[in-house]
């Protein structure tokens, strides 16, 4: 049967960076990889940033969003049939920040996936410099996230220090307590620096399967109050950008966002940019798409465009 591991995360958490680190250890094991971005827009900015993966070893494949929880569990189950017929060794999902993960198991336990499929991991990726103050249902997805989790996987942890990411993991002991979620924090958290793991590192992540914990449900994506907002052939220059970009994240008037990523083209060059609070990361692509996107609660679509089309 082929192995299929879901990589959940909250918003901006780094699920991607992770994932690329991931499949290529899998590749470099002489496995064949499928890796399905299942996304909560309609556009998918990670596809592109996944593409240097794509060879013989390893294609990628997408569900977009965009549509209500019925329609995108029907696209999410017809693209893993296809997939199934692919030849793969190890299928990896990756999903929206805000994905229900119980979409997971209902639609791989299903006929006929689970004939063909496997539940192997469920890796959950928290950034180690978690806000403090999220809305409850921030945190009901944290801890919805977190409750089939084999391991934890911190991220960024050496841009903080011990007491950030202690702080970190009460919060995560916080947002389970709140769910009803009995699990225990401390033992599922591996904080080690991304840019030091080692091939033993990947084994222990790799074995490190899934657990079955009951929580209280009380929120999907479709009432949650999240919301996408992406703009096609936006105008953007590499000058001021990260300026305007933190400006979003700390002026509420534009909703209270918690991600900024997309595409642009300026001097001849294709760009790239993944945002959060703390976060601006910038860097040079080969190929592209003009497109900007913002994930958060209560957006205000009209200011956002006006303000980064000025």
């Amino acid at each position: 049967m082929i192995k299929v591991d879901l990589i959940t995360g909250f918003l901006g958490s780094g699920k991607t960076t992770f994932l690329k680190l991931y499949a290529k250890y899998f590749i470099s094991q002489g496995l064949k990889i499928g890796i399905l971005e299942n996304d909560y827009g309609a556009v998918n900015v990670d596809m592109l940033l996944l593409s240097e993966l794509r060879g013989e070893s390893c294609e990628l494949e997408m569900v977009a969003g965009g549509c209500d929880a019925d329609c995108h569990r029907r696209r999410f189950k017809t693209k893993l049939i296809a997939m199934a017929m692919s030849g793969y060794d190890r299928v990896i999902i990756e999903p929206s920040g805000i994905f229900d993960v119980d979409e997971f198991f209902d639609v791989v336990r299903d006929e006929p996936l689970d004939n063909w499929y496997e539940i192997g991991n469920v890796i959950t990726i928290v950034d180690a410099r978690l806000e403090d103050k999220l809305s409850s249902a921030s945190d009901f997805f944290l801890a919805s996230q977190i409750a089939n989790a084999g391991i934890i996987v911190l991220s960024r942890t050496q841009l903080t220090d011990t007491a950030g990411i202690n702080g970190t993991k009460e919060h995560l002991k916080s947002a389970a307590a709140s769910a009803k979620l009995e699990i225990d924090v401390d033992s599922l958290c591996f904080d080690k620096p991304w840019d030091s793991l080692t091939e033993e590192d990947f084994k222990k992540i790799s074995e490190s399967s899934y657990r079955t914990r009951s929580y209280i449900k009380k929120i999907t994506t479709d009432d949650s109050g999240y919301k996408t907002v992406y703009f096609l052939e936006l105008p953007m220059k590499l000058e001021g950008l990260k300026q305007k970009i933190q400006t979003l994240f700390s002026d509420s008037d534009f909703g209270k966002i918690f991600r900024a990523k997309g595409f642009f083209f300026d001097n001849d060059t294709w760009f790239q940019f993944n945002a959060t609070k703390y976060d601006f990361e910038l860097s040079k692509m080969p190929v592209g798409q003009q497109v900007f996107i913002v994930i958060g609660e209560n957006l205000d679509e009209a200011k956002i465009k006006d303000y980064m089309s000025s």
